[in-house]
């Protein structure tokens, strides 16, 4: 057919297979204590990815000594059985270290886990031996290894909903400006999300303990000050933090500005003072920064 544009020859380029890995993720874990009178438990989310020389897999389609992520999945469940009486960090180098032993082509790999949190329900202020209340916050956690033997370990915290009602404020910001329409303010609600994370200093500790003592803090430096900015309150979170926990390097925060509005009342003729509050959940401000121990 004249005039008929022929189709454009595809051709094949070099490439090569960059850093990769595999694993299985979002296995749902529970195990519980049942050795003493009053039970504990570990709910926790898992995420195992392997490191190693899986090029022929991908290049040439051969699968020769590759470890089944549903092998993966199975040695999570295993392992938590005979093991996993502490922290999710070490229940992660123990992971690590199988993966690295067992796996013929398997040089090092990482661990991610979200862990929720329950605390025993409390019947006439006692601990109930075996009720327990699922808490909002969650402990995270990433160990990861590129040999198996050395770990660099990352914890953190989400979904920390903290609230103060006043000692904080929003002044001496850019008002000269033609889209500027906030008010300056003395006298506000402050609300977050916390969303935190960290690394350490140190090869090993008591990452529950250090977990423990992060999330305190947090809740009493917002209660120890007023609060000109979110971004003020983040940065002594982090200071106060850093000079608890010497085990940490650093720590990192994201914190969105949770916005609670003064309601209008007063169109029906209602004095609002600073009881009522409309919450808007978006759009927010974001507060993003590392805290970092100083040379």
């Amino acid at each position: 057919m004249s005039g008929t544009q022929q189709p454009t020859q595809k051709v094949k380029v070099n490439v090569k297979l960059g850093d990769n890995n595999y694993g299985k993720a979002e296995v749902q874990l529970m195990k519980i204590r049942r050795d003493r009178p009053s039970h504990e438990l570990k709910d926790v989310r898992v995420r195992v990815g392997m490191y190693g020389d899986f090029d022929a897999a991908h290049t040439k389609g051969d699968n020769t000594d590759l470890i089944a992520t549903d092998t993966v999945r199975n040695t999570i469940y295993g392992l938590a059985k005979e093991g996993f009486n502490g922290s999710i960090e070490e229940f992660g180098k123990e992971l690590i270290k199988h993966f690295v032993a067992t796996g013929p082509k398997v040089t090092g790999a990482f661990a991610e886990f979200t862990e929720h949190l329950w605390d025993h329900v409390q019947v006439a202020g006692q601990p109930h031996d075996h009720s327990f209340v699922r808490q909002m916050p969650k402990h995270t956690a990433r160990v990861d290894s590129r040999d198996g033997k050395t770990f660099q370990v990352t914890s953190g915290i989400e979904e920390l909903y903290v609230l103060k009602t006043t000692q904080s404020g929003w002044e001496g910001f850019l008002l000269e400006e033609r889209f500027t329409t906030l008010p300056e303010t003395n006298d506000r609600v402050m609300a977050t999300f916390v969303t935190t994370r960290w690394e350490y200093a140190v090869d090993s500790c008591d990452y529950d303990a250090v977990w423990q003592a992060v999330f305190s803090q947090i809740q009493e430096t917002l209660t120890d000050h007023y609060s000109p900015s979110l971004q003020r309150t983040l940065y002594l979170m982090g200071e106060a933090v850093l000079s608890r926990c010497p085990e940490i390097s650093r720590i990192w925060f994201q914190m969105p500005n949770k916005h609670h509005l003064k309601y209008n009342l007063e169109r029906f003729g209602l004095e609002n003072n600073n009881e009522i509050y409309h919450v808007d959940p978006e759009p927010y401000g974001l507060m993003e920064a590392w805290v970092e121990r100083a040379e």
